[in-house]
């Protein structure tokens, strides 16, 4: 049964030093938590800044049976998550749908979310009227753990089986709002496609806006602790490829430009290789143009949170899988670290639009199987999390890595005692190899009762 549990949650997601000498981390101040306040009643809230931190994200769809509409539930597994060790929660406030689950006039609250449960895929509809984010964050700050809102930035819509939500599907008059993919049947609106997620054009300055002006309403929540940007990003490598985007690369490069003959072929998917590098003559060029585009991006987002809230900490999560991440237009490593010194797709200037420098914290995707715990490699976890911290190079002041625990063996070849060791010793392996840990997601520790490997990995660290 936990095996069927663990499955029907991971279908519904589809996202080196000691401790003697680690670092203590400034954050915002909680509210009640200062010597002024007096602390709570019954005794001072713990105050987790003397070991590095250990992030949790919830996951507004998988999480919806049981938080959308109660109270008693958020403050349940918050309480659980902090006496397992952890210190920060990254609540997902705008899933994938694009509406959201924080206060702000530009921007439907979500009505419902799919989910699946025991019964199978569900819509679970949200009744109530109290503040989502709200809850989390006066539950959390209650137990001395810090909040963090997670932000679905590019996507604008998700279509099921139980119907479509967000903007793109709502707003006809949106539909330039939405990317060009280079299908192999043309170039495609994402709409015109059964692409079940549609991203918007980044390159799109209405997009652009329209982000930032949500952006500015979750700053808005004075006792937030941080905002962290998830698919900020280009849908995929086939994104995007508007008349705009063109344009724009066209004005870049300086002389008119050919998709399919310069930059790629027709309906051409993942990685690139040096036989295409060698006959597009303008494809490392054109990653280097949409690095820059996220890289600005990331700059405007910045700005719009800062100009809100100068305390609360603006970051990002990313997959740790830097050698291949430029197919979504993406270089989050720092513009110190020289990308085109060790891979063969970067131009000398594709480190310049490198973003870990805007970052007070990023949280990596050190997604590889339970079997893959140790190494010094990509797809392995302490490998993602070191490498990262080459990558970043010292940029960013918070690099955190660690795993997906529940999408991690979606085709069943590991024991579930291998899996459950696999957690325990994923804790010691990141939190070792960067700045901290990061767990995805709370659904799989309450689905397949595996708290207490978390907890026992956690406690080690802690001694």
């Amino acid at each position: 049964m936990k095996r069927l549990f663990m499955l029907l949650a991971a279908l519904s997601l589809f996202t080196a030093c000691s401790d003697d000498d680690t670092p203590n981390y400034t954050f915002p101040e909680r509210p009640g938590s200062g010597e002024e306040s007096g602390g709570e009643e019954g005794g001072d809230k713990p105050t987790p800044t003397e070991q590095k931190p250990c992030y949790i994200w919830v996951d507004a769809a998988a999480n919806f049976p049981d938080f959308a509409n109660d109270l008693t539930k958020i403050e349940r597994d918050l309480k659980q998550a902090q006496e397992a060790g952890f210190t920060d929660v990254v609540v997902d406030v705008r899933p994938t749908t694009g509406d959201v689950l924080f206060k702000t006039e530009y921007c439907r609250q979500v009505a419902w979310l799919g989910a699946w449960t025991a019964n199978g895929y569900e819509k679970i509809e949200r009744t109530a009227t109290w503040d989502y984010l709200g809850a989390f964050i006066e539950a959390g700050h209650k137990l001395g753990l810090r909040i963090h809102a997670g932000f679905n930035t590019m996507v604008g819509g998700r279509s099921s089986s139980l119907g479509n939500e967000g903007i793109l599907y709502r707003d006809a008059d949106k539909k330039d709002w939405a990317t060009t993919l280079n299908t192999s049947s043309g170039y495609l609106n994402t709409l015109d496609t059964e692409n079940d997620t549609p991203f918007f054009n980044p390159f799109n300055p209405e997009v652009q806006n329209y982000i930032c002006s949500l952006l500015k309403d979750l700053a808005a929540y004075t006792d937030l602790d941080g905002i962290i940007l998830d698919r900020g990003r280009f849908d995929s490598m086939q994104s995007d490829f508007s008349e705009r985007a063109r344009s724009e690369f066209e004005k870049y490069c300086g002389h008119k430009v050919d998709f399919v003959k310069d930059v790629l072929p027709q309906g051409h998917s993942g990685a690139v290789n040096a036989q295409m590098l060698a006959q597009h003559k303008d494809l490392k060029k054109w990653l280097e143009f949409r690095a820059k585009a996220i890289h600005d991006f990331m700059q405007k987002a910045k700005d719009a949170v800062r100009s809100v809230n100068q305390k609360v900490k603006f970051g990002v999560y990313v997959g740790g899988w830097y050698s291949t991440y430029y197919d979504v237009g993406v270089n989050w490593g720092s513009p110190l670290y020289n990308t085109s010194a060790h891979f063969e797709w970067a131009t000398p200037a594709y480190k310049d639009f490198g973003y870990a420098d805007l970052m007070d914290q990023m949280l990596i995707g050190a997604y590889a199987n339970p079997l893959k715990v140790y190494g010094s490699t990509e797809w392995t976890m302490q490998g993602f999390c070191s490498l990262a911290m080459t990558h970043t190079a010292g940029s960013c002041p918070l690099v955190v890595g660690g795993p997906d625990v529940g999408n991690w063996d979606l085709e069943d070849k590991v024991s579930e005692e291998e899996e459950h060791k696999a957690i325990v010793n994923s804790v010691e392996a990141c939190y070792n190899a960067c700045n901290g840990y990061f767990l995805f997601d709370m659904i799989h520790l309450k689905k397949g009762s595996l708290w207490q490997y978390a907890a026992e990995g956690l406690d080690k660290i802690k001694k």
